[in-house]
């Protein structure tokens, strides 16, 4: 998962120390324990903050106080900036995958259309600002690409695999399909709609997407198989 790659690199990137200059050479208490209690607010606060004022905007300060904590608590729990923005845009991503936890409606049509479930405006928005957030932080840091990758597109990929691969068994579209490449598109494009055209992936759009894209593409598959 990205949230557990990142410290690493964020070090490598960065040669040991955040982005935030001064910011970055808070040291960490040693010998306290974490209170793990605080880790969803101040996580939940980084999201605000990002969406409010970007990723070049964000600070420690602006967050701790989001969160009514200390500056010091924030840093016990990561050396940077990054690392605490990685980890808190972690928690809107699938995560692992479990067959167990997806959707199972018995055709790929209905379990694509049940993953995607319906936002509030104002969720969506805050997600939209903090994706384009995420795209501004790769072009100021290259190196965190495969985090943000991985955060972005990856986990969201791996839960779509799952569902066609599932299909495929069912004989509803053809094992020769090219599962890996249409799984990893879906995100993508989900991101493309929200940074570039400024959209939210709702769910008429996606309808018509799986109905007029992605099943034809996986059963295009088959047909070529048959030939």
């Amino acid at each position: 998962m990205a949230a557990k790659r990142a410290p690493d690199q964020v070090e490598s990137a960065l040669g040991g120390e955040g982005a935030g200059g001064a910011e970055a050479s808070v040291p960490t208490r040693v010998g306290r324990k974490r209170d793990h209690s605080r880790d969803v607010a101040i996580l939940e606060a980084t999201l605000d903050v990002l969406a409010e004022v970007g990723y070049a905007g964000l600070t420690i300060d602006l967050v701790a106080s989001r969160a009514k904590a200390g500056k010091g608590a924030v840093y016990r729990r990561w050396s940077s900036k990054e690392e605490m923005v990685l980890e808190a845009v972690a928690r809107t991503r699938p995560g692992e995958v479990s067959k167990e936890e997806l959707p199972d409606t018995g055709t790929l049509r209905g379990d694509l259309l049940a993953l995607f479930k319906p936002q509030p405006r104002e969720e969506t928005e805050r997600r939209m600002k903090v994706m384009a957030a995420l795209a501004s932080m790769v072009l100021m840091h290259p190196d965190f690409d495969a985090a943000v990758n991985d955060t972005m597109v990856a986990s969201w990929a791996d839960s779509y695999r799952v569902l066609m691969r599932r299909a495929a068994q069912r004989g509803e579209i053809s094992t020769s399909a090219d599962i890996d490449t249409i799984a990893d598109v879906i995100p993508s494009v989900a991101a493309y709609r929200a940074l570039i055209q400024r959209r939210a992936f709702e769910s008429d759009f996606l309808t018509t997407w799986i109905d007029g894209v992605i099943l034809p593409a996986l059963m295009h598959g088959a047909v070529a198989t048959e030939d």
